[in-house]
């Protein structure tokens, strides 16, 4: 065991080789193979006749892939999930802010609970409390009701985009859960970015003459744009490939892992799901380039 430790000692690149070796390995075969291999997925085809995959390299996958119906697949995907990255942004900057900036002691550690506490019950569990309570007969709909605003309710789910015959199968219903269940993914890298906020730059901004509101959108709001930044990279990413959430709360229009689901699933067509399923990959690479290009990473 010491003759060991002592050619480690003197092989310090060996010893790094065993340490890293193992999870890149895992990472190459396991995760980046995973993704080669579904790549190489959506260059097949499928014979419509048979059924069966045509293991040659074409890109009749992808022309299918750009069919008015698929591009309205990939477009309500991506303008939810702006929507739920902007909104989660506008409810979590306030709380982040309040965090770092003036809970102490046990407040913080009673804010933390509060954030994380979400996380630790069960995604389904969640998903399927939210169907209950923007049910017709759930308690949104009996809370309207005893406040004699059902009419205000009904003239919301009567709207041809947002509504439907409850908001449990409307995209409100759908923007609201994606909305809670992210959150917290929003909620902490903003307060991370807004603790390294030096207060000596506030104080001189307000000593200069600045108005609370220039304050905030001349150095506050740039100072934790990274934070920002950062958060959106999980809640756009998560909201952009989650399936189950449109498949419970929402109507019957597809998004893109439901897309996925349905064709490698229900229809069999693998090669088509996969060309689906890296239309995020190539969103999110071009986001994350965008995101470091701001130092998102920085503020992770």
């Amino acid at each position: 065991m010491s003759a060991l430790s002592d050619r480690l000692w003197r092989h310090p690149r060996l010893l790094l080789a065993l340490l890293l070796g193992p999870p890149l390995l895992w990472l190459g075969i396991i995760y980046v193979g995973s993704l080669v291999a579904l790549l190489l997925q959506s260059f097949f085809s499928i014979d419509h006749f048979s059924g069966m995959v045509t293991r040659e390299l074409t890109l009749a996958t992808y022309a299918e892939l750009l069919r008015p119906a698929n591009i309205d697949i990939m477009i309500r995907t991506a303008v939810m999930a702006a929507c739920v990255t902007l909104a989660a942004a506008i409810i979590a900057f306030p709380i982040a802010l309040y965090a770092a900036r003036y809970a102490k002691g046990p407040w913080r550690a009673l804010f933390y609970l509060g954030i994380m506490m979400p996380l630790w019950s069960s995604y389904l569990v969640k998903v399927y409390a939210w169907k209950l309570i923007l049910a017709k007969e759930g308690i949104l709909t009996w809370i309207f009701s005893g406040l004699h605003l059902g009419w205000l309710l009904d003239g919301f789910l009567a709207l041809p985009v947002v509504g439907g015959n409850s908001l449990s199968v409307s995209p409100t219903g759908t923007f609201l859960v994606f909305v809670y269940v992210w959150l917290p993914y929003m909620v902490l890298p903003m307060q991370a970015a807004l603790e390294r906020v030096p207060t000596s730059m506030l104080d001189a901004s307000g000593d200069l003459g600045a108005h609370p509101a220039q304050t905030f959108a001349h150095v506050l709001l740039p100072l934790a744009l990274p934070g920002v930044v950062a958060g959106s990279i999980f809640t756009f990413s998560l909201t952009l490939g989650d399936y189950i959430i449109p498949q419970i709360i929402g109507n019957s229009r597809l998004f893109i892992g439901q897309a996925v689901y349905q064709f490698q699933g229900v229809a069999g067509n693998i090669p088509l799901a996969a060309a689906f399923a890296v239309v995020p990959i190539v969103i999110m690479g071009i986001y994350l380039t965008l995101a470091k290009r701001m130092g998102a990473f920085d503020a992770l």
